[in-house]
């Protein structure tokens, strides 16, 4: 009886061949996206929570994850894109 060989690795495989592996793969990338959106949606979530609490210091705390959070997004956006890799 013959088995049939797998070509393709499963997503976590790939993201961690990819973490060892110079250079950013797809699936990687998918994967940091996708955290990136949920990590969007959460946000999203507690500034509304911080909007209807009318605390001004948790709006603070909630628009400064805001900024960390959108800055690295850029910066890791910008060096996928760099031509150094």
């Amino acid at each position: 009886m013959e088995k049939k060989q797998r070509s393709e690795i499963s997503s976590t495989e790939a993201v961690l061949l990819g973490a060892l592996a110079p250079g950013v793969n797809a699936p990687t990338w998918n994967a940091l996206r996708f955290a990136f959106l949920l990590l969007g949606l959460c946000l999203t979530f507690m500034l509304s929570i911080a909007f209807t609490s009318g605390q001004s210091m948790l709006l603070f705390h909630v628009g400064f994850l805001i900024v960390i959070a959108s800055s690295l997004f850029v910066l890791l956006n910008w060096y996928v894109a760099s031509p150094f890799l």
